[in-house]
């Protein structure tokens, strides 16, 4: 019979529907497996561009360096919090904290602790006389010129005329310029004074700051958004010598930038320029360089970077905290100098304190931007708040309009002939300090200066004492200064008020070392029976801290530290 071979139709449609989802199964599967081999090959050019740019930046020798750092510090940490270890780690850190805390926080008969509000509001006598016993406790001496850096004193004249100048502006607040247009004046005229300084171009732009670590912050804040918005990058990373301020560190933590830090070796302690330029990569959002930096006053070589910054098209921040009004003025001064500022054309943004060379009050600083191309990705603005449109240019929102004011008046009080005078005396005690240690019998055999300091730090370092007993010996004499590690080493930041006790600092120090060089032959010629000997302050935590591979017991103490500025 015609049609007898064929299914009957219900049959066919079931049929042809398990044919249908069979192929849609299929289909489906490839679908799948299709994806997830595109998943796969994206997951492999990911890491294998990763890896394209870590030999590219570090090479095979330095990768494998930094493998093993990182598994012998990972190691090193599972044996810190191995039971045993742990708790006995912890039993010494808990002494140090104590130790510590004896002798940041006051304590014995006579001593107060104000831990609320009085019942009944203080007279003006009693808080008078309580300001002036606070300001009388027991200090090392910055106004006999006996610390390195910290205070960045002016003068008294100075002082007080700041003081009237915070009298006059006490409830400003930048936030409402309507309210306060005074401090809106001095801030915009504080800003184009300082670009003024650093040969700004024609459309250079700037913001004040409460500090140094603020300005960093917004710069490099400023370049990770500038990257994103006009390159799509997400995965931001920087490139700093590794003698760059820390807060290009903090930045790197706040911001989820990766940092990548590159070693700065004697003679010039300089990092070299081509090994910043194998870093360089896609995700490349800014370069950095110090004039000078913090440890050793050192100034990178700028014109280099600004040459690498502008072939790449890349931002180039130069951080001048330090340097501020000093090194600006070094030409006019009559003392060797080396180019940093706007002039080149690959510097993009610079910082700079007020509140340090400036001399004006602690809680200043600008960061200054080449145009405002850059500036406009540090803003945060909020067009749909409920509260309505909200703006701020930096992190602060309400900020003390008096600091400004008081910024203001140590410029236009200082002038230029001021500062360049101020330079004189700064960068003229800086060389004799050099040079007693680069010439004087006593010093120049056992104390190396750092590389070729230009500005108003010099460091020294030494291969046959142990630069760490110096420090304590320095500090039992009264003078505070700053260490430093990697390599271990001490600094002067010399300030007006150290200019007036260089002699006496160098006649200290020639002292000690003799002191110093002494314990040291005893020690030897004891067969290093003395090596056990208590050490001071200084040699202890830095000597520990040089010596571990994992830092945690360092962060552990510097943690306790913190937590100890807080207690009454």
């Amino acid at each position: 019979m015609p049609g007898s071979s064929r299914l009957p139709v219900s049959l066919r449609e079931t049929f042809n529907a398990r044919k249908n989802s069979a192929r849609g199964g299929q289909l489906a599967s490839l679908n799948v497996d299709l994806l997830r081999n595109i998943v796969f090959i994206l997951f492999v050019l990911r890491w294998t561009r990763k890896l394209f740019y870590q030999l590219k930046g570090r090479g095979i020798l330095g990768s494998s360096v930094d493998i093993y750092t990182y598994v012998r510090r990972t190691l090193y940490g599972l044996f810190l919090r191995a039971p045993g270890v742990r708790t006995k780690v912890q039993t010494q850190v808990a002494e140090s904290i104590l130790k510590l805390e004896r002798k940041l926080v006051p304590s014995g008969p006579g001593i107060t602790r104000i831990t609320e509000l009085p019942a009944q509001g203080w007279t003006e006598d009693e808080v008078r006389g309580k300001l002036d016993e606070l300001a009388q406790m027991e200090h090392t001496r910055w106004e006999d010129g006996r610390v390195s850096g910290a205070v960045y004193h002016g003068g008294d004249e100075l002082m007080k005329l700041q003081t009237e100048a915070f009298g006059k502006f006490t409830v400003s607040n930048p936030i409402h310029p309507d309210v306060f247009p005074g401090v809106r004046k001095m801030e915009a005229e504080v800003v184009a004074m300082v670009l003024s300084l650093f040969n700004a171009p024609e459309g250079a732009v700037g913001v004040t700051t409460s500090g140094g670590t603020e300005s960093i912050l917004m710069a490099c804040l400023s370049a990770r958004n500038k990257a994103y918005a006009e390159r799509g990058v997400t995965e931001p990373e920087m490139i700093l010598p590794e003698t760059a301020h820390t807060a290009f560190r903090k930045a790197g933590e706040y911001f989820k930038i990766k940092i990548h830090l590159v070693a700065c070796k004697a003679p010039s302690y300089k990092a070299q320029i081509s090994s910043i330029a194998r870093l360089v990569n896609p995700n490349t959002v800014l370069l950095v360089g110090s004039a000078p930096n913090f440890p050793h006053g050192i100034i990178d070589d700028i014109s280099s970077l600004s040459r690498l910054a502008y072939k790449k098209k890349l931002p180039l921040h130069v951080d001048c905290c330090l340097g501020s009004f000093i090194i600006p003025l070094l030409p006019k001064a009559g003392f060797d100098y080396e180019p940093f500022d706007f002039k080149l054309k690959g510097v993009t943004s610079i910082s700079c304190d007020t509140h340090k060379y400036g001399f004006a009050p602690k809680g200043n600083s600008t960061c200054l931007y080449r145009s405002d191309a850059y500036r406009k990705y540090q803003y945060f603005i909020a067009p749909d708040w409920s509260g309505g449109v909200y703006a701020s240019p930096s992190i602060a929102g309400s900020r003390p309009g008096a600091l400004i004011a008081g910024c203001w008046a140590s410029l236009v009080k200082q002038g230029e002939n001021g500062y360049i005078d101020a330079c004189h005396k700064i960068v003229g005690a800086m060389k004799k300090i050099e040079a007693a240690l680069r010439t004087h019998p006593s010093l120049s055999p056992d104390l190396k200066v750092v590389g070729k300091p230009l500005v108003s730090v010099v460091a020294f370092l030494s291969t046959t004492l142990d630069i760490y007993d110096v420090a304590d010996a320095m500090n039992e004499k009264g003078w505070h200064l700053n260490a430093l590690q990697s390599p271990p080493a001490i600094h002067v930041a010399v300030t007006l008020p150290i200019v007036a006790a260089v002699d006496q600092l160098i006649a200290d120090l020639v002292d000690v070392v003799e002191d110093v060089r002494e314990k040291e032959r005893v020690r030897i010629a004891e067969g290093g029976t003395s090596k056990g000997a208590a050490k001071g302050d200084t040699a202890a935590l830095y000597g520990v801290a040089g010596s571990l591979p994992n830092k945690s017991v360092v962060v552990d103490l510097a943690t306790g530290f913190l937590d100890t500025l807080y207690k009454t």
